[in-house]
């Protein structure tokens, strides 16, 4: 049988179709981000452009706006002059070409793949503010990796909020992964130090560890995070394998610095960013990930039990700007 392609699906001869998801998850949760960034592109660069002083000035505001943060947006900025100087910039496809491959460049060392046939089991910490999405995140990490015939187990850490724990016990539920909790319990340590005899037991392929959001007394988060560290190093003398922050995409600025105090607590090995599709913002994530200097490892994509996907660099540059085949 003859495949051929077109946007978003593979189209056999006899006229059926098999749609690509991870494609089309991009795409489709990307879509009001790359739509914002056309509109507010176009706007300022019409069809024909000249690059002086007051230009710049309004591309600068513009990528100020769309979250790019300071680093990034100079880089850019220095790239549009860059190119001005080699050849003619004149017009709305130079500038999208430039800051497309600007992109392309920042994410071409990105390493989205964890490592979780190295360690048995393989222990996964989570952290981030509450409302970050990080109680979702967990839920469908635990779904992803039973797609690929993984056993997982989910350590209920948070032991400061009752219906983060509930909730979290229905998406394990949903994802068809093991859970343990203690709703007494007012330290995490005790449960999450049963929850590992019970991963190592069970012979889980994954634990994975939720973990209390509160940044308001980081003191106290860092003496917390740090105990249920050396818990489960009392275990597993190697782990936490992957130390995972998520974040909120729909925060602009705000999860830069949510990630810079939770960098000063944890080991941050990843980045997952959650509710692309809410944000209309497509410059956050290479922001958060410049500053963070790690890979960004999950993206959220939309509200369903298989919306949370590995990052593509090479798909969320297409996504967003629109070069899909």
């Amino acid at each position: 049988m003859i495949f051929f392609k077109k946007k978003g699906a593979v189209h056999r001869e006899d006229g059926s179709t098999t749609h690509r998801p991870k494609e089309d998850k991009f795409d489709t949760g990307l879509k009001r981000s790359r739509n914002r960034f056309r509109e507010g592109l176009l706007s300022l660069v019409g069809k024909e452009i000249k690059i002086d002083h007051d230009f710049m000035d309004e591309i600068e505001a513009f990528l100020y706006q769309s979250d790019f943060g300071p680093r990034i947006t100079e880089s850019l900025l220095q790239k549009i002059e860059e190119s001005s100087r080699k050849s003619p910039v004149t017009n709305y496809e130079h500038i999208q070409d430039i800051i497309r491959d600007a992109f392309r460049d920042h994410f071409a060392g990105n390493d989205a793949k964890i490592p979780v046939g190295n360690h048995h089991p393989f222990v996964l910490l989570v952290a981030g503010v509450n409302g970050s999405g990080k109680t979702t995140t967990l839920g469908k990490l635990a779904y992803a990796y039973a797609q690929q015939g993984k056993k997982s187990l989910i350590i209920a850490g948070d032991t400061y909020r009752a219906a983060a724990v509930e909730q979290l016990e229905t998406w394990a539920q949903r994802a068809g992964a093991s859970f343990i909790k203690n709703p007494g319990a007012k330290n995490p340590s005790g449960i999450i130090y049963d929850g590992i005899q019970k991963g190592i037991r069970d012979q889980s392929d994954l634990i994975l560890i939720d973990t209390a959001g509160r940044l308001h007394n980081k003191a106290h988060l860092m003496e917390e995070l740090s105990k249920i560290i050396r818990v489960i190093q009392k275990l597993i003398p190697d782990a936490p394998h992957e130390n995972l922050l998520v974040l909120d995409g729909t925060v602009g600025q705000n999860g830069l610095i949510q990630a810079r105090e939770f960098g000063k607590i944890l080991p941050i090995s990843g980045l997952v960013v959650t509710k692309l599709d809410g944000t209309a913002k497509g410059g956050v994530l290479a922001a958060i990930h410049e500053e963070m200097g790690v890979p960004v490892k999950f993206v959220g994509l939309g509200e369903k039990i298989d919306d949370l996907l590995p990052f593509d660099a090479d798909l969320y540059v297409d996504s967003l700007f629109g070069n899909r085949d």
